[in-house]
């Protein structure tokens, strides 16, 4: 049986933890994340996060962090998923849309949709080590692998 879980205005993306416990919601509309105990499914917390434009949102494999970008905004946010907490604003470009981890967590790519790149983070230190340029309006990140 489906159930339906209100969660925040213009629910936009959404990941599940890597424990399967709880799914988190990034809000558009007003700037909150919805925390989902999947068990129980309810919201169990909502974050005030400020994340108006929130496009995507994806845990890091370790479930330390939340990364969620911001389609009307510069910067990645980074929350701490213990804390609930906004821990850092990574500067990335003109807005962001897809965002992507690699399975050992050493670094995230993002798709700078107004910039055309996908910027690469280095989630040991959180800044941006590189760009790859991507032509018009990246979005979406998929892993594809070569056999």
């Amino acid at each position: 049986m489906l159930t339906n879980i209100p969660v925040g205005q213009r629910d936009e993306g959404f990941d599940v933890s890597p424990d399967g416990r709880e799914a988190w919601i990034a809000n558009a509309g007003d700037g909150t994340i919805s925390i989902i105990d999947l068990a129980a499914k309810r919201v169990t917390a909502t974050l005030q996060a400020e994340v108006k434009s929130a496009n995507r949102l994806k845990f890091t494999p370790d479930g330390k962090h939340v990364l969620v970008s911001l389609l009307g905004g510069p910067d990645l946010v980074v929350i701490d998923a213990e804390r609930h907490k906004v821990e850092r604003k990574v500067p990335v470009g003109h807005g962001a849309a897809g965002i992507l981890v690699q399975p050992d967590g050493k670094r995230a790519f993002v798709a700078c949709t107004p910039d055309d790149y996908v910027a690469v983070i280095d989630l040991s230190t959180w800044t941006v080590t590189g760009h790859i340029q991507a032509g018009g309006n990246p979005d979406g990140l998929a892993w594809a692998v070569r056999q």
